[in-house]
């Protein structure tokens, strides 16, 4: 393994390797004929990067399977990648120019022809990290890919976060803000076309939040004096992200792009509700795996989890929309089955090591679903249903069921909604628009608000 005083400080790119090269020994001419490299060696293909809080992700995508060994260098924090079988082409060297400024992690990378047939890349890092690099076959669109998954050693604490970006108020002499206000809209999509809609900006306000420090758990035990409010957590999952874009509309609209922006209306909607707040299971563009979007709602121990998505059909035809709850004895038609399949697929797409696939996480996903949780996710799909379709056409009367993984939260009521086709033009040009992403969020939060006037929350005591 190269210590690291070999490590250049800059990147060397070596001399192209020629065809024919003469030694002499003893008065003797050897020739030695080599094959061109780059005849033998992989091609990179696109490279990719997606900086994300959670953690940073680069994607190598090339024409055959990569070997790479790495290993970290300190003082300073550097992560090094050799990558067998390779030759420097214009699109690796293209990789330095994806690091950007605000990458939590990546403060710059050095690409370089390490030896013949070895390319080297050096991260120059932030902050110590726990890389874990993976390939993944041919998936989708997708060619061979080898990801470099560059995660924080100290794991976030989710509801640190959570009551951080809640932006709550702590003067108690400011009463909750009314429905009628309009939460700040999402920057419309690029390829909508349509420019901002200028909106003033407005401050979610709930109850009073009395000095409650991140390390603080909701479970811990309240001071004298200290008030004690049932606090409801909804954990919001926009579908896909980063490496998986979801569907595409006809327009070049990614579901990617389209659910999140209608989930951060929707939480900014939510947290202007008497004690509810929101976590967020992406909030940028980076992937999540199914099993991890689970077991972030468990972890803030979420009273709800509502998976927000924008469906496609084979056919441009097919509109309306939809919501579904999980399903233990098969799904309730044949489009809701294929579906659930659609969606399962996006570990696939989106990129799992499997490795490292936590075992008892798939545990809860395949074994745990309860009859209870399923009841429950029932009456708010069917509240939530009721109110989406006085702002578009439903595809079914009713709420559907399917084995879809992201429900499967053994103990929270859990949905998936399907806002509108993104397949269907007229459905597409509605899901990037400001107003009807606005209208959307509106009809679920009164959905979960009418859910929980007849479904009380259990009584768990938080902190607010």
């Amino acid at each position: 393994m190269p210590s690291p005083s070999q490590i250049r400080p800059e990147p060397l790119i070596s001399s192209p390797i020629t065809r024919r090269t003469v030694l002499k020994a003893g008065g003797t001419l050897l020739l030695s004929v080599f094959a061109p490299m780059s005849a033998m060696a992989a091609q990179i293909l696109a490279v990719r990067v997606w900086p994300a809080e959670d953690y940073t992700r680069v994607t190598l995508e090339n024409d055959s399977i990569l070997k790479a060994t790495h290993f970290i260098v300190k003082d300073p924090e550097r992560l090094v990648v050799d990558i067998e079988g390779l030759e420097l082409n214009p699109t690796l060297k293209g990789l330095v120019a994806k690091i950007q400024s605000n990458d939590p992690y990546i403060k710059q990378v050095r690409v370089g022809q390490n030896r013949p047939n070895v390319v080297r890349l050096v991260f120059d890092l932030k902050e110590e990290v726990t890389p874990q690099l993976f390939t993944l076959p041919p998936a989708g669109s997708y060619n061979h890919r080898l990801i470099f998954d560059l995660y924080p050693v100290r794991e976030p604490d989710l509801i640190a976060q959570m009551i951080e970006k809640g932006d709550w108020s702590s003067d108690p002499a400011k009463p909750p803000m009314a429905d009628t206000h309009t939460p700040p809209p999402a920057l419309p999509l690029p390829e909508s076309g349509k420019p901002p809609v200028a909106v003033a900006p407005v401050t979610p306000v709930v109850p009073p939040v009395p000095d409650v420090r991140p390390e603080q758990r909701p479970e811990a035990r309240p001071q004298p004096g200290q008030k004690v409010v049932r606090m409801i957590t909804i954990a919001l999952d926009p579908g896909h992200g980063g490496e998986d874009p979801g569907a595409m509309g006809s327009r070049g609209s990614r579901e990617k792009d389209v659910v999140l922006a209608i989930a951060k209306r929707l939480k900014t909607k939510l947290e202007l509700q008497p004690n509810m707040r929101v976590m967020l299971t992406r909030d940028a563009d980076f992937f999540v795996p199914l099993g991890m979007r689970v077991e972030k709602a468990r972890k803030v121990q979420a009273d709800l989890f509502v998976s927000i998505h924008a469906d496609a059909f084979i056919q441009p035809t097919a509109r309306g929309s939809s919501v579904f709850v999980l399903s233990e004895k098969g799904a309730t038609s044949t489009a809701a089955r294929w579906l659930a399949n659609k969606e399962n697929q996006a570990d696939l797409i989106g990129g799992v090591n499997v490795k490292n696939h936590d075992k008892q996480l798939a545990s809860v996903l395949l074994d745990l679903s309860t009859t209870a949780q399923i009841n429950d996710s029932m009456k708010l799909g069917k509240a939530v249903l009721r109110e989406i379709g006085g702002i578009n056409r439903l595809h079914k009367g009713s709420v559907e069921q399917a084995g879809f993984a992201v429900l499967k939260a053994p103990d929270i009521p859990s949905i998936l909604i399907e806002t509108a086709f993104i397949s269907n033009p007229e459905e597409e040009a509605k899901l990037t628009d400001n107003g009807y992403q606005d209208q959307m969020a509106d009809a679920i939060v009164t959905g979960i608000k009418n859910y929980f006037a007849k479904n009380p929350p259990l009584a768990k005591s938080r902190l607010t």
